[in-house]
């Protein structure tokens, strides 16, 4: 039996008296999919062809894209009707864990903005750095391929690779990094890291714009979880908002909390808002942020949720990560930018149910 040209789907099992075949990815062994068929997405109807379409063009710019969908990025240039190219050339598998449990978690997230200075002055002291010079990144993949979604991050100290500072060491020294720009809140600095991009007003009226560049090698950890164990806060007051305010009102705890994440992202300019690990920008309500070691990046996918009580099923694209995004059925959704997109994004916590659509060729190879 060969291999996949776009996901290296190398077993196919199975199970009960179902028809339907459960797959496992030969580089992420923890994914499981259910074959499924369109009839089958709920309200895939009412989807958006032409739209979703233009996404899909979009997203085939990114080298992963293209390495998936191979000859389909080159059909759809061609492609008139975008309802017929969808059903005709792929097909909706169902994502499930290991558990075969089909239901998870749909989180939001949305572009900030800041205020900033290229110079440290007055309210302006919190530094946004670029990737430290001395940041060591080792990729392991062609030693142990089972790695290669893993990254192991750290320093050399008299010839030994050794952790890289954490938040709390970061803060006591000089970092060997350029800095972007100065920050007049390290709150707002913070909830950068945890969106991965955004856009800073200058005090000269200018507007930057900076995306997700590394990070310091230390395991992401929620400050919502600390506030909840220290009993600031409980786990269903736990949002964006409840964690600012709180942050707001406590500023000799700040520190303390902040530095319950170890982990620091480090940035880089780019040319325009809201880009994803994919190098795309970002659209609202049609980028999402998954766990690569489950879901390729650049992969077409189909979801079931609710938003701001109401009921939500579209095709996505998986054009970015996130420190927090763990798991199969784990997606964060991009909303956009500004106030309106914070006030959903902050308390996005919903069910989630997930499809990721693979090419028709797929099935023909597992059957070679």
């Amino acid at each position: 039996m060969k291999a996949s040209t776009y996901f290296l789907i190398i077993t196919l099992l199975l199970f009960g008296c179902s028809p339907k075949p459960k797959v496992l990815f030969e580089s992420l062994p923890n994914t499981y999919l259910m074959e499924s068929d369109f009839n089958s997405l709920p309200n895939f109807t009412q989807e958006s062809y032409i739209e979703v379409l233009e996404n899909f063009k979009n997203n085939c710019r990114s080298s992963k894209a293209k390495k998936l969908y191979a000859n389909l990025c080159e059909e759809v240039k061609s492609i008139n009707n975008a309802k017929l190219f969808l059903t005709s050339s792929f097909t909706p598998y169902s994502v499930t864990n290991k558990e075969e449990k089909r239901k998870g978690l749909l989180t939001g997230y949305y572009e900030p903005k800041l205020n900033a200075s290229l110079t440290r002055h007055g309210a302006y002291q919190y530094p946004l750095y670029e990737t430290p010079k001395d940041l060591v990144v080792v990729d392991l993949s062609s030693i142990y391929p089972a790695l290669k979604n893993y990254r192991l991050r750290g320093k050399v100290v008299n010839n030994r690779l050794v952790p890289y500072d954490t938040r709390a060491q970061s803060k006591k020294k000089t970092i060997n990094a350029e800095v972007i720009c100065y920050c007049d809140s390290q709150i707002d600095k913070f909830f950068l890291e945890i969106q991965g991009s955004g856009r800073v007003v200058l005090d000269n009226n200018s507007t930057i714009y900076v995306g997700y560049d590394n990070q310091n090698g230390h395991k992401y950890r929620a400050i919502g979880r600390y506030l909840v164990k220290i009993g600031a806060l409980t786990l269903k007051e736990v949002s964006l908002q409840s964690i600012r305010v709180w942050l707001t009102q406590n500023p000799t705890r700040v520190d303390e909390v902040l530095n319950y994440n170890k982990s620091i992202v480090y940035f880089k300019q780019r040319n325009q808002s809201a880009t994803g690990a994919l190098g795309l920008e970002l659209t609202p309500k049609g980028s999402v942020a998954v766990d690569r070691r489950y879901i390729p990046l650049g992969s077409m996918l189909y979801l079931r949720s609710n938003i701001a009580n109401k009921e939500l099923n579209t095709i996505v694209f998986a054009q970015d990560t996130g420190g927090a995004i763990k798991g199969s059925v784990r997606a964060d959704l991009f909303l956009g930018t500004g106030k309106d997109a914070l006030a959903v994004a902050g308390k996005l916590k919903s069910e989630l149910e997930l499809w990721i659509l693979l090419p028709k060729i797929t099935k023909r190879k597992l059957n070679e």
